[in-house]
């Protein structure tokens, strides 16, 4: 790899430096968060301090004016944010993927273009999964040609994470005049498009992950990128984002409950001091969870190492080294999943044993770090998570780098028959 090269890609920065101009955003964000939380505000004003600072460029290199963050420093810095509000960090998910992916592209295609957008504040939001009958393995959002020779794009997303705040959407289609599946990067600020507030989750309220609408919608040809060319660690990738959100949910759990502690007077007959503060039992539950969201940060960050290395051994040229460095990633942020999820919604459950009733009271909302936890924890099942890794161990069955979910074709078969 020449100086040059190097020069090019994003391998670290000062951490300390570059997180001290974003802190104060987020005690600004934090100030919010509850009352967010209580009326279900989306963070627009938010996102946009973020933006104006320039966050989404964490990951460019700085030699076009990023940050130059590694992946180990970017999951870092989002867990800080997760702590201050997860539902932002899940809002952003599929804006730091689409610039991990334009930062591997560069090895072969420049792409200091779409480096100035991110530089200049511009986000993109998430918009891949379709909902109701589409079968698996189908995607009923298609890139046609019109009469005058221009390519469009029809279709509805669900789950379209982010993009309601976004000036660009990472579209999942497929393009008929090519016949593949592909990303399409479609402006939000074009004719076409309806952006729906109808995500109806009990928790990561605030998200923006409704309904997208297309309809003949413009696509520039220089804007679409066969799915397959996308960078090979990108499961891994939005798993560890999950990953940093539940960390940060524990970090600012196990916070909230150490203060309801030190401020709670009242105490049972029952208990083992005159103050709850100093109850050994209490104590204990503390010190767990405290120990378990350690544990939940250190293991998103050693996770975050792997996609490091995936990323370096992209530009490296050598095959052999690329496919370890990937499987590693993968199986890492796997393994990183299972153990998490469960760390972090047992202690946003346990963490109410050192309260009384009163903590159940909405307007605390102490229940959001579960509620968000377990939300975040569902979009990947553990339990096919836990039989990947196994099958990995037990019979190096290669571990599935992307996969889908739709409706199943026994089920349309029985929908005819019946």
């Amino acid at each position: 790899m020449s100086i040059q090269q190097k020069n090019e890609l994003s391998l670290g920065a000062d951490y300390e430096q570059v997180a001290a101009k974003f802190r104060p955003i987020f005690a600004r964000i934090a100030a919010g968060t509850l009352e967010r939380e209580k009326q279900r505000i989306l963070p627009r004003e938010q996102i946009l301090w973020l933006k104006e600072a320039g966050f989404g460029a964490l990951r460019v290199p700085k030699n076009f004016g990023g940050e130059g963050f590694s992946q180990k420093q970017l999951f870092q810095l989002l867990i800080e944010l997760a702590k201050a509000d997860s539902n932002i960090v899940q809002a952003l998910r599929g804006h730091f993927a689409f610039v991990e992916d334009r930062l591997t592209a560069h090895k072969t295609q420049d792409q200091s273009q779409w480096f100035a957008r991110f530089v200049q504040g511009d986000l993109v939001g998430n918009a891949w999964t379709e909902i109701g009958k589409v079968e698996i393995g189908d995607v009923i959002t298609r890139i046609t040609q019109s009469s005058n020779g221009q390519l469009i794009v029809n279709g509805q997303k669900f789950y379209s994470t982010g993009t309601i705040f976004a000036d660009w959407i990472d579209l999942f289609a497929y393009d008929e005049t090519t016949e593949q599946h592909v990303i399409a990067a479609v402006s939000t600020h074009v004719k076409g498009i309806d952006i729906q507030d109808d995500w109806n989750g009990f928790g990561q309220k605030t998200t923006g992950s409704g309904t997208l609408t297309l309809k003949n919608v413009e696509v520039i040809e220089e804007h679409i990128t066969p799915f397959d060319q996308r960078f090979k660690y990108q499961t891994a990738f939005y798993q560890v984002v999950h990953l940093a959100t539940l960390a940060g949910i524990a970090a600012s759990a196990v916070e909230a409950f150490i203060q309801e502690v030190q401020e709670r007077t009242r105490i049972f007959s029952h208990g083992n001091a005159a103050l709850v503060r100093q109850d050994p039992q209490i104590l204990q539950v503390i010190g767990k969870a405290s120990s378990q969201a350690y544990a939940s940060e250190s293991i998103t960050l050693r996770a975050a190492e792997a996609l490091d290395a995936a990323y370096q051994s992209h530009f490296q040229n050598d095959s052999i080294i690329d496919q370890d460095t990937n499987d590693r990633a993968e199986l890492e942020s796997s393994q990183a999943q299972v153990v998490i999820a469960e760390l972090v919604l047992a202690l946003t459950t346990e963490l109410f044993n050192t309260l009384g009733a009163s903590a159940s009271t909405t307007e605390k909302q102490l229940d959001r770090f579960w509620r968000n936890a377990r939300v975040v924890s569902s979009h990947n099942p553990l339990i096919y998570k836990q039989k990947v890794i196994g099958d990995w161990e037990v019979n190096q069955s290669p571990l599935p780098y992307v996969w889908q979910i739709g409706n199943s074709p026994v089920a349309k078969q029985q929908e005819i028959a019946a």
